[in-house]
C-alpha cells in the first residue's frame, strides 16, 4: 500500500517537474523569439540613429554631384549577343553612354539600330536618358576599340567585349572603386605577368587565371571587363609605340595587355582587381584557340621592348562588396 502511494507521489511529481520545465522551455522561446525581432528593428534602424544613409539615397546624391560613365564595346559579327548585351547593360544605373566599336566591313543595318535604339528607349523609361552610338571604323584592328573618342561625357569607361555580362550591381560597384583610384585600371579579370624561372631576367611569361588563383597575384586587368579614364584613349591613339599597334593588327591579339601597359607605365600603380560573378555568353574566342598562352607570352616579351622596360606592377588587393556576403 505504501509502496503505491510513494509511486503515486513520484509520478505526480515528474508530471509537474516536466511541466514546469515545458513552460520553462516556452518562455525562453519566446524571449528569445523577441529579442531576435528587436535586433532586426534595430538594425534596419541603424541608419536612423546613427545618422547613416542607405545605399540606395547615397547612390542618387552621388549621380546628382559626379558624372556616370560609358560603356566601350567591342563586337564582331554577333549580333545576337550584342543585342543581349545592350539589353542587359542599358538597365544599369549610372550609366551614361554606349559607343559601339564596329570594324565590319559593312555598316550597321538599319534594322539592328532600330532593334537597338527601341531597346534602350525601353530600358531607359525612368529618366534616364543612355546615349547609343556606333564607332566606324574602316580598318579591321583590334586597336580600334582604344581609339580616341572625341565626344564623350564622362571621364570613366567602361570596356567591356559583346559576350560578357556582370550584373549592374557589381558594374556599379567597380565604378566606385575606380572613382577612389580614377588613375588606374579597375576591373574583373586578372593576369599575371612572371620572369622566366630559367633566370633570363629579358623573358617574361604570361599568367592565366589559374596561376593568378594559386598565388593570389596579378599585375594586369582585362580590357574586356575594366573601367579607366578617357585620357587613356588618346594616349592609345597618340602615344603607343607604333611597333606595337602594328604588331596587334597583324596578329589580332593582346590590345588588352597593350593597355595594361600603357596605364602602368603612365601611372606607376598596379591595378585593382574587383570580385565580381562572370557569365560569358559567347562559345567563341581568341582565348579558346590553341597555342594562347604562347602567343600571349611573346607579347608581353614584345611589349616590354617597346616600352624598354617592364612597367606593371604586381599586387594581391581585391575590392570585395562586403554588403554582398558574410565572410570577407
Amino acid at each position: 500500500m505504501r509502496g503505491n502511494v510513494w509511486n503515486r507521489r513520484t509520478v505526480q511529481r515528474l508530471r509537474q517537474l516536466l511541466i514546469s520545465t515545458v513552460g520553462s522551455m516556452k518562455v525562453k522561446l519566446l524571449l528569445c523569439c523577441c529579442i531576435g525581432f528587436t535586433l532586426i528593428v534595430l538594425a534596419s534602424r541603424a541608419s536612423d540613429f546613427m545618422g547613416w544613409t542607405s545605399h540606395t539615397a547615397a547612390l542618387e546624391r552621388f549621380s546628382d554631384s559626379r558624372k556616370g560613365y560609358s560603356i566601350v564595346m567591342n563586337t564582331w559579327k554577333r549580333y545576337d549577343l550584342l543585342k543581349q548585351s545592350i539589353s542587359h547593360y542599358s538597365r544599369c544605373p549610372r550609366l551614361d553612354s554606349i559607343h559601339i566599336v564596329w570594324s565590319e566591313p559593312s555598316p550597321p543595318s538599319d534594322s539592328l539600330r532600330k532593334f537597338l535604339d527601341h531597346i534602350v528607349h525601353l530600358n531607359t523609361r525612368d529618366g534616364r536618358q543612355v546615349e547609343l552610338k556606333y564607332d566606324i571604323n574602316k580598318e579591321d584592328s583590334l586597336n580600334n576599340r582604344f581609339k580616341e573618342i572625341k565626344d564623350l561625357r564622362t571621364d570613366a569607361l567602361f570596356s567591356i567585349d559583346d559576350d560578357v555580362i556582370f550584373p549592374c550591381s557589381s558594374v556599379e560597384f567597380a565604378f566606385d572603386v575606380w572613382q577612389s583610384a580614377s588613375d588606374t585600371m579597375v576591373g574583373f579579370v586578372p593576369r599575371m605577368h612572371w620572369i622566366d624561372p630559367k633566370g633570363d631576367k629579358n623573358h617574361y611569361i604570361y599568367g592565366g587565371w589559374w596561376s593568378v588563383w594559386w598565388t593570389g597575384t596579378y599585375s594586369m586587368v582585362l580590357s574586356k571587363a575594366a573601367f579607366f579614364h578617357k585620357k587613356y584613349l588618346s594616349l592609345y591613339t597618340n602615344e603607343m609605340p607604333a611597333s606595337i599597334k602594328e604588331f596587334i593588327t597583324k596578329n589580332r591579339n593582346c590590345e588588352d595587355i597593350a593597355m595594361s601597359f600603357l596605364v602602368a607605365n603612365a601611372t606607376g600603380a598596379p591595378p585593382i582587381w574587383v570580385k565580381g560573378k562572370i557569365f560569358e555568353i559567347g562559345s567563341t574566342g581568341i582565348s579558346t584557340l590553341g597555342g594562347h598562352t604562347e602567343k600571349r607570352t611573346n607579347c608581353v616579351d614584345r611589349f616590354v621592348a617597346g616600352f624598354g622596360r617592364m612597367p606593371l606592377v604586381p599586387t594581391s588587393v581585391k575590392a570585395v562588396d562586403s554588403r554582398n556576403i558574410w565572410f570577407w
